[in-house]
């Protein structure tokens, strides 16, 4: 099966559609309400230093092993050694429970991108929008279907001629689009206050709350311990340096990340002071909507942009989510693309649809005191990715060892890194990652407010 699964074509292809998954509401959504909420540049500058060592670290080992192996997740675990099949098992199981609800999510903006488009501003910014809008039963399930349609059309296309192309499309547009809007956030009155707590950390606000959210952060933006960067390390050719595409689409991730932050965080600051930073989730649906409202006329236009691109990052995730969750099952069963595009996409409905009741006729039903969506999120997040990560760490470090991998990542040249590699693997990843794990979950059942 594996002769038949397709390749990208080359480095350019990789990085871009690699760097389209890692780049996606992460960094665009979560990233600027995280470093609004945990002190600004310190958080940034806690968050650079991760992504450039445990960061680094993880998704080696990740696109190393789908390379070496040739295979997605449950295959390519299962191939390095038997015993350890299982892990493939829980890391296919994330992208499974993520597309559904992170759809939900891309369908919300897809709205967004609509009222704007069409003059209605004005309505977004009103009061109560957000939270009418997502407790409608008919429309964020219209809003649902339509974005999921539009990923399971390009993946059903493939890796070279769907997933690949896309992404050499959406990913420099993307770019271009967000230092676009950053420049222009940065011209309005009173962003330099922002643009201040943004970039210089005060070490006041320095606490283990802001390690602990940039670590999760980090899992969240960077597409780890969900199966998304062994399934494209297996479509990887052997001659293309595996350390300077990881370089690559670190930068890419981390980029747009940082541009997102300039595009946020000054806008609001200018807008409500500091106490709109403190909104959370709802910064990007609630709180922007009445900042672009504020410039007047070219609301309109800097809205629809942001939102535009806000699309785009939220498709190119969304498409790797998709083919990761194909790759999966046509390695596990030998279906043909097509049959299997369909089957992910009816399961992803069954799933999304409660998702999105949840908001509204559904609210009354919870897990564990949260809604559907809110209780997936939790048991990927805060859970399944974390001990995926954990356990990859400990069959990295202790059974396979480190050097399998820096011989991967060597067939095309020195691995600067090998020996930060071979450390952090192994002994510092799993800490840090157990302190995730231990605190994400106390967290999620009300014991601490991290």
């Amino acid at each position: 099966m594996t002769e038949n699964r397709g390749s990208f074509t080359g480095k350019l292809g990789f990085v871009l559609a690699a760097a389209g998954s890692a780049v996606g509401l992460g960094n665009i959504w979560r990233f600027p309400y995280l470093a609004a909420q945990y002190g600004g540049g310190i958080f940034l500058l806690v968050y650079l230093i991760l992504a450039v060592t445990l960061g680094f670290t993880l998704m080696t080992a990740e696109i190393a092993i789908g390379r070496k192996t040739g295979l997605s997740a449950i295959g390519a675990y299962r191939k390095l050694d038997k015993r350890f099949g299982f892990i493939g098992w829980l890391g296919s199981i994330v992208p499974m429970i993520i597309l559904p609800y992170y759809s939900v999510i891309g369908g919300w903006v897809s709205k967004y991108l609509y009222t704007f488009v069409t003059g209605g501003m004005s309505e977004a910014a009103g009061k109560g929008y957000f939270d009418r809008f997502i407790a409608d039963p008919i429309q964020p399930i219209g809003w649902f279907l339509l974005f999921i349609a539009v990923t399971a059309v390009v993946v059903l296309f493939g890796v070279e001629k769907g997933v690949e192309k896309v992404s050499k499309v959406m990913m420099p547009v993307l770019v271009v689009l967000t230092v676009a809007v950053a420049v222009y956030s940065l011209t309005t009155d009173g962003a330099a206050e922002g643009l201040k707590y943004y970039l210089i950390p005060n070490f006041e606000n320095f606490s283990v709350t802001t390690i602990l959210a940039a670590m999760g952060q980090l899992f969240y933006s960077m597409s780890l311990a969900m199966g998304i960067m062994i399934t494209y390390g297996s479509y990887m050719k052997k001659e293309v340096s595996l350390s300077s595409s990881v370089s690559q689409i670190e930068l890419f991730d981390t980029g747009i990340a940082f541009f997102a932050g300039l595009m946020v965080i000054p806008a609001v600051f200018s807008f409500s002071g500091p106490e709109g930073l403190g909104k959370g989730p709802g910064l990007m649906f609630d709180t922007l909507p009445k900042v672009f409202n504020s410039m007047g006329f070219a609301g309109h236009f800097v809205g629809a942009t942001f939102f535009l691109l806000v699309l785009f990052a939220a498709l190119t995730s969304s498409i790797s989510l998709m083919e990761t969750v194909v790759s999966i099952i046509r390695d596990k069963l030998g279906w043909s693309r097509r049959v299997t595009c369909l089957v992910v996409l009816l399961g992803s409905l069954l799933l999304g649809i409660p998702s999105s009741l949840g908001n509204g006729i559904w609210k009354d039903f919870t897990i564990l005191g949260m809604d559907f969506l809110t209780f997936c999120d939790f048991i990927t997040n805060s859970v399944l990715m974390p001990i995926v990560a954990l356990l990859t760490c400990l069959f990295v470090g202790f059974v396979l060892k480190p050097q399998t991998l820096v011989d991967e990542v060597e067939l095309t040249g020195p691995f600067k890194r090998r020996r930060l590699f071979s450390v952090i693997i192994k002994w510092i990843a799993p800490i840090c990652i157990l302190l995730i794990l231990i605190f994400s979950v106390l967290e999620g059942f009300g014991v601490i407010t991290v």
